[in-house]
């Protein structure tokens, strides 16, 4: 009787399911076994389940056989890992190169040159972003006016302020000075008076 070639999807069924697993599990690991005896080979085989459940076979210690796995295998990832790194830099230096140019490009017409290949509508467009530039532009210097006079102000007041603390401050020396002076005629009068 020869056997029909088996379709490879999902047993739909669950009893049949654990079956085929039961049988090609044990199959996997008589081979796996045989594989290490048979070429002296350092074989390790790790089996999960549907539920989970685990399966293993080593032909020496299994955490060994993991923990040479992952050092053999670092250098192979690191490899695609730096590749796929490269492939992924070329392409945003690429992208970032197209972006470069075309703001090369938007700068030189900003400026007025190389506008013999635009059209009508790029030269209104242009146009129009100088003319924002520019409003926006005035905006800014029309602010910084402003809070420059604003400061100028404030400190003219506090100025004034300051000058007429010093003029009363001044007004009372003289006064009292004054006050002093008389106070000295007075008295040199009474001294000298006969």
């Amino acid at each position: 009787m020869v056997r029909g070639k088996v379709q490879m999807k999902r047993i739909e069924n669950a009893s049949s399911r654990q079956v085929t697993f039961s049988k090609r599990r044990n199959g996997l690991l008589k081979k796996a076994y045989e594989l290490s005896v048979l070429c002296d080979a350092d074989v390790a085989l790790i089996i999960f389940s549907s539920k989970g459940r685990l399966y293993e076979f080593s032909s020496s210690n299994m955490q060994k056989s993991i923990e040479k796995y992952l050092e053999v295998t670092k250098d192979r990832i690191s490899g695609v890992e730096l590749e796929q790194n490269i492939q992924r830099l070329k392409h945003e230096t690429a992208v970032m190169s197209k972006k470069i140019e075309l703001l090369e490009n938007s700068q030189r017409n900003l400026l007025g040159n190389n506008l013999g290949s635009c059209s009508m509508d790029e030269l209104e467009q242009i146009e129009n972003r100088l003319e924002r530039s520019i409003n926006s532009i005035r905006a800014r210097k029309d602010q910084l006016y402003k809070d420059e006079t604003e400061k100028l102000i404030s400190k003219e007041k506090f100025l004034l302020n300051e000058n007429q603390k010093l003029r009363k401050k001044i007004g009372l020396k003289q006064n009292q000075e004054y006050c002093v002076f008389i106070q000295l005629i007075t008295t040199h009068l009474f001294i000298t008076s006969p």
